[in-house]
């Protein structure tokens, strides 16, 4: 009797631990933050400066100090970022899409103030940095996004999908009605963006990425995979190929749109981001496309 009351005493030790650590660990990591609107929008900021700086440099060469130094409110120029070697069509697609970063910048400035924007490593080093941790071996040469076509697409795939997913997880923590009309409007062209990214990667799917002898498909899973590892919160990423049982209604293998089992966007939270974005897996550990963490208050707190 004694040994049995031992075993079982030991048995609901062992549940406790476990329920505590699942919600004293797992749960919170994934929880959205706490936030008013104008600190949760600003956020976004950190995302749009990454994007508008990525875009205008990797199709013009010059990046957002050159069209509109103001909105950047003093903050550091980015390191790294170039002219990529693009072809006419991608060069104007990605062109188009610089200048309405720039724009999403001026209405959330306008709207709710806007933030110092951080210091961003746009170097073709961060690129390859976070290629091989998501192909989970040193690529040689280094991937360079500004190469060609397809890797600066490759590269862009990181980016966009990562803000869209941030609105999406920002819109039910809304209180007023002009930030949830600010917020929608900005989500519609972000995943339009995405979905042109994911468009024009597909149409490749099948295409080696020289010299890596690679397909488009096995990059974008793995850095889908990847992102899913980092964000720590469950699978929220998809590349563009997935099992049939994951394609929409189970009935397709085709995946330009990554979306849920009811074909709804994911979401993540802003810790979630900074994971990614960071490249770190941490919210506390600036890295990647951000070596000295992101800016606003949400960002610094986080960092804290």
């Amino acid at each position: 009797m004694a040994s049995r009351s031992c075993f079982s005493a030991l048995l609901l030790l062992l549940v406790a631990f476990e329920f505590i650590f699942v919600i004293g660990v797992t749960l919170p990591r994934c929880r959205p933050i706490v936030a008013n609107d104008n600190d949760q929008i600003q956020f976004a900021l950190n995302l749009e400066f990454l994007e508008a700086d990525f875009f205008l440099f990797g199709a013009l060469g010059k990046g957002l100090d050159d069209f509109a130094p103001s909105l950047a409110l003093g903050g550091p120029p980015p390191a790294g970022g170039r002219m990529a070697n693009l072809d006419p069509t991608t060069r104007r697609i990605i062109e188009e899409f610089g200048y309405q970063e720039i724009g999403h910048i001026r209405a959330i400035t306008q709207s709710v103030g806007g933030i110092r924007r951080p210091q961003l490593n746009l170097s073709a080093e961060a690129f390859a940095a976070i290629m091989n941790q998501a192909m989970n071996t040193t690529l040689s040469p280094p991937f360079n996004p500004y190469a060609n076509s397809i890797n600066y697409l490759l590269a862009s795939y990181v980016i966009p999908y990562v803000g869209l997913v941030g609105y999406v997880g920002t819109i039910p923590n809304l209180d007023r009605k002009t930030s949830l009309s600010l917020v929608a409007s900005l989500l519609g062209v972000e995943a339009g963006q995405d979905a042109v990214i994911r468009g024009l990667l597909y149409e490749r799917a099948d295409e080696t990425v020289s010299p890596y002898g690679l397909t488009v498909t096995n990059f974008t899973n793995r850095i889908s995979e990847f992102r899913n590892r980092l964000g720590m919160c469950g699978v929220k990423d998809e590349g563009l190929m997935v099992p049939v049982q994951l394609g929409a209604e189970n009935r397709t293998t085709s995946n330009i749109l990554s979306a849920d089992a009811n074909s709804l966007s994911y979401s993540r939270t802003p810790a979630e981001i900074l994971r990614i974005v960071y490249g770190t897996g941490s919210e506390r550990s600036p890295g990647g496309f951000f070596p000295k963490g992101g800016s606003g208050r949400i960002a610094m707190r986080l960092l804290q």
